[in-house]
């Protein structure tokens, strides 16, 4: 027991070394700030969706909906509203996370096949609204007209419009705060629950537990702070696009997870890493990068069928 706690502070501490220290060691190895961006955004989003399947044992093929709502709710606001970075990113969270929290309470009596189905048909009808509406979201060509602006303290101004750099520790440190309170949800009885539905859901219901209800309440908390890392997306690019809401995205989140480690804490940022920085290579050299970045996914699961960081707790003893 001593050993795994020890671990897991030795999981937090290289982590956190690694994240706060990108400016400095990536541009040695030829990568820029933006990308390190993008990573944690990926992986923000992926371990959200994590809370769903690999801590409930619930499969949503349809997170790219939230993911793409927080993305628009955060342009929309900026550009009609006011240019505020940090009420822009709380619109947005709130338009995914109120979204997904109103349509899981139509499929929590669903299961399986069916459950995954009706979340790609929602994901669906929200990419084809914003792919159509050419007045309000910019239809094919995307949300453009909002930038992310200066954040005042008032003791002090953080010009993340201007530094790269501001703006990766800002999207870290939103992280930070997202994943702190993902893991105390994790250790509360409520997550606790989770993980008895993941493993028997028979048994749980057997013990008392409300199923429908946790699910639902699971399923609202990861669109929640799956629409944040859609507002975080929408700030990175300054751009709100409908391939944010389409199953294909859908799909990478899924992927991103399951190359990680799906029942894993940090996983989904393991596979946000491998998944990103292939896509950023392979697509500097071939409009194909998806065939690789599809051979790597069929590679992991095939070999380390519980994922990279799955593999590597494994081999620790974990």
């Amino acid at each position: 027991m001593n050993e795994n706690f020890l671990s897991r502070h030795r999981q937090l501490l290289i982590v956190w070394a690694l994240l706060l220290t990108v400016p400095f060691w990536l541009p040695m190895l030829g990568g820029y700030t933006a990308l390190a961006g993008r990573v944690v955004v990926f992986a923000l989003a992926a371990m959200s969706f994590n809370l769903l399947l690999g801590f409930t044992g619930i499969m949503s093929f349809g997170h790219a909906a939230y993911f793409g709502l927080g993305a628009y709710g955060c342009g929309l606001f900026m550009k009609f509203v006011t240019a505020s970075t940090l009420l822009g990113v709380l619109a947005g969270t709130l338009v995914g996370g109120i979204a997904g929290t109103l349509f899981g309470l139509l499929l929590v009596r669903r299961r399986g096949v069916y459950f995954a189905m009706v979340t790609i048909a929602f994901g669906q009808v929200c990419f084809y609204i914003a792919y159509k509406w050419d007045e309000f979201t910019g239809g094919y060509d995307g949300l453009r007209g909002f930038a992310r602006a200066p954040i005042d303290f008032g003791i002090f101004k953080l010009d993340i419009a201007a530094s790269n750099n501001a703006f990766y520790y800002f999207v870290v440190a939103i992280f930070g705060l997202a994943v702190g309170l993902q893991a105390l949800i994790l250790k509360s009885p409520f997550g606790r629950t989770m993980l008895a539905i993941r493993e028997n859901e028979r048994r749980a219901r057997f013990l008392g537990i409300p199923i429908e209800k946790h699910i639902w309440l699971a399923f609202s908390i990861s669109c929640f702070f799956t629409a944040l890392a859609g507002s975080l997306y929408a700030l990175l690019n300054n751009f709100a696009d409908p391939l944010g809401l389409n199953y294909i995205m859908s799909g990478n989140i899924v992927m991103i997870t399951v190359m990680g480690g799906m029942r894993t804490f940090w996983g989904p940022l393991v596979g946000a890493v491998l998944f990103v920085a292939l896509q950023d290579y392979v697509s500097s050299m071939t409009t194909n990068w998806m065939f690789f970045v599809g051979l790597t996914f069929v590679a992991v699961v095939l070999f380390f069928p519980r994922g990279l960081m799955g593999m590597l707790q494994k081999r620790a003893g974990t």
